[in-house]
């Protein structure tokens, strides 16, 4: 496997990690229950350490990447500058998730400040992941209309200059 290979595989965990653990922890807040409070912090503590290595296999991905035909050295950056944010941002609700999973008789607070990072984390990884998925998926870049619909007026005309010139 390659660098972008890695990269691809770590970066869902702490999107979908993040997601799973602020909606577990809303649920535990919700029903009171201590037990699946424990293990929904658990959960962000995990995908935030996750975030990590997504992020450093960024950098070796990139070099794989920069040059196939489509990628531009923009959407690179874009999503390299924003999976910053999103890193410290996850970084910091992992480390409020662990201090409320360790503390949380004496600072009952942590819980609901974890889940406010934990939503603001979670929006922000997963802007930081359509980013990414912009430098491969042109489908889901912003122009992405105008583009298909331009392909699709172009495939038009060239097919109908096919049939023209077999008849």
């Amino acid at each position: 496997m390659n660098p972008a290979h890695w990269h691809l595989l770590l970066n869902h965990v702490p999107v979908i990690g993040m997601m799973i653990g602020v909606l577990l922890l809303l649920w535990a807040v919700l029903r009171s229950s201590e037990e699946l409070k424990k293990t929904s912090l658990g959960v962000l503590v995990i995908a935030a350490a996750f975030a990590i290595p997504a992020y450093l296999t960024g950098e070796p991905a990139e070099e794989v990447a920069e040059y196939l035909p489509g990628v531009t050295h923009a959407l690179i950056e874009r999503h390299e500058d924003f999976a910053k944010i999103a890193l410290v941002v996850a970084g910091l609700t992992g480390l409020i998730a662990l201090g409320a999973w360790l503390f949380q008789h004496r600072a009952k607070w942590l819980v609901p400040m974890t889940l406010v990072f934990g939503l603001v984390a979670t929006g922000l990884l997963g802007y930081a992941a359509n980013l990414g998925g912009q430098i491969r998926h042109t489908e889901i870049r912003a122009n992405a209309t105008a583009a298909g619909e331009a392909m699709t007026t172009e495939g038009q005309k060239s097919s109908e200059k096919k049939k023209e010139n077999d008849h």
